[in-house]
């Protein structure tokens, strides 16, 4: 009967990006009683930390970061002389500010906030640089939106009635007085048929078929 399989005991790795080995250097560095000694020990663990990522030579602060990573992986407890202001232990555990969310409800999801603020910077603006073509520009960016969320043929009153809505009645498009606007969609192209429903397609197999024996006696 074969013995039950038995695991060495290891310490949990503080950084483990860094591996045993560095780990267990840190911990021979803390060991050591000559300060210029352990000071040079250090020097020389940050090399071999430093040749790990050596395309991370040339990154700004990347020389600090490597120093901070050794204070951590030492639990603090390594006295030496560090060439840099070593992070606190208290940052480390420093949750971050929160992000500031924009509350204000959306009217219509499927546009977005960004076109919203545009609808708006135009309507309340007249003295914009060619604005109706901007409009127009608009309304075919809305279709698009629209397209994306309903795969259905949508007509462009609908469009017209939504920009109305969301310029707070500032921007009135009718059919009248715009250019019908841009076909977005599904855009798969339809398969031709003949009068006979595949007849077309049967044509064009035996079209292929003629093509291809045309050449094979070329070739003989």
């Amino acid at each position: 009967m074969s013995e039950s399989i038995k695991f060495s005991p290891r310490t949990e790795l503080i950084m483990p990006e860094y591996g045993r080995n560095i780990q267990h250097m840190v911990e021979l560095a803390m060991s050591i009683e000559d300060r210029a000694e352990r000071n040079r020990c250090a020097r020389t663990i940050i090399d071999c930390m430093g040749n790990m990522y050596p395309y991370l030579r040339d990154v700004d602060g990347f020389k600090h970061k490597l120093w901070d990573h050794l204070a951590i992986m030492s639990g603090y407890r390594l006295d030496i002389d560090y060439p840099y202001d070593i992070i606190k232990p208290e940052k480390l555990r420093a949750r971050p500010d929160k992000l500031t969310v924009q509350t204000t409800p959306i009217h219509f999801r499927h546009y977005g906030r960004t076109l919203e603020r545009l609808i708006k910077r135009v309507a309340d603006d007249e003295n914009i640089p060619n604005r109706d073509e901007c409009i127009r520009i608009i309304a075919n960016q809305m279709k698009r939106c629209y397209m994306t969320w309903n795969r259905e043929v949508i007509d462009d009153s609908v469009i017209f009635e939504d920009l109305r809505t969301l310029s707070g009645g500032k921007i009135n498009l009718t059919a009248e007085t715009c250019r019908p606007l841009g076909r977005y969609g599904n855009n798969t192209p339809v398969r031709r048929t003949g009068q006979n429903g595949n007849a077309y397609q049967h044509n064009r197999n035996n079209q292929q078929q003629n093509n291809y024996t045309r050449r094979r006696t070329n070739n003989g």
